[in-house]
């Protein structure tokens, strides 16, 4: 059962995460320890190409690191979560992610297999109207054939801890803003992956559920997931402060993770 219950204590907390997602890194990586590394790497949208989007980013994250993603409006954010969450692949450079290599190349069940170990919160949820809390949160489970009665169990563990352990049969479509987004945040993190991408995750949450997300992020990443989150909210900035990345009309202008 998944042990991030609000009542679990910090410490039981932090041995049962460890045990849960040590799995996940068994496989080798590329590049040491890097868990995602880009190169040059450049993209451009349009059928013609001919808009461009990020230009010449090259960073590298080791695995556990914990990345801030900072920037104006339109400083490209969400096209680099798009991008580290296989929406899109690049236009030029080199990117490894989960230290495997990304390319055009590589075939359908390569990205499948990807994007099965990472987690996303969207801006906008993305969740689906006519299913409900629990069914909305199983699906990356149920797309890895779990059996169901631990399914089951994952579910009422994390919706527990995101506050929603009353609402697991409410339609999505009947959910609050706030709602919506804590029920984004468990179907993310209940599959336990290996990277965790987030888009502005705490617009719609109250303070204290904020900081109760923020502390688990940082439990997360200190026990070997990868972040990164994207934010405007400098309180949680300061929070918690680990190295940021900022982007600037779709450039890197600081890499505060860089080493020399």
């Amino acid at each position: 059962m998944l042990c991030l219950s609000i009542d679990t204590p910090p410490a039981s907390r932090l041995h049962c995460i460890h045990a849960t997602i040590a799995p996940l890194y068994a496989t080798s990586v590329l590049y040491g320890s890097s868990m995602i590394r880009l190169e040059n790497v450049s993209w451009r949208r349009g059928k013609k190409q001919n808009t461009q989007v990020l230009s010449d980013l090259s960073f590298s994250i080791p695995q556990g690191g914990f990345r801030w993603l900072l920037g104006p409006s339109g400083a490209g954010k969400s096209s680099l979560l798009s991008l580290l969450h296989l929406e899109t692949l690049p236009t030029e450079g080199r990117m490894l992610l989960l230290g495997k290599p990304v390319s055009k190349a590589e075939k359908r069940a390569h990205f499948v297999r990807l994007r099965q170990r990472i987690g996303m919160v969207h801006q906008d949820y993305k969740l689906i109207p006519g299913l409900s809390v629990a069914d909305n949160v199983a699906l990356p489970l149920r797309l890895q054939k779990r059996p169901e009665d631990e399914i089951q169990d994952e579910i009422h563990a994390i919706l527990k801890w995101v506050g929603l352990g009353e609402r697991l049969n409410a339609p999505a479509a009947s959910l609050s803003g706030g709602e919506q987004q804590r029920t984004a945040i468990a179907r993310a993190i209940i599959h336990r992956p290996g990277l965790i991408l987030a888009d502005e995750p705490t617009n719609a949450l109250e303070e204290s559920q904020a900081h109760r997300l923020l502390d688990m992020f940082a439990e997360l990443s200190d026990m070997g997931t990868t972040m990164v989150v994207a934010t405007h909210n400098e309180a949680l900035i300061r929070r918690l402060e680990r190295p940021a990345l900022y982007l600037e009309r779709g450039r890197l202008v600081q890499d505060e993770g860089a080493t020399v």
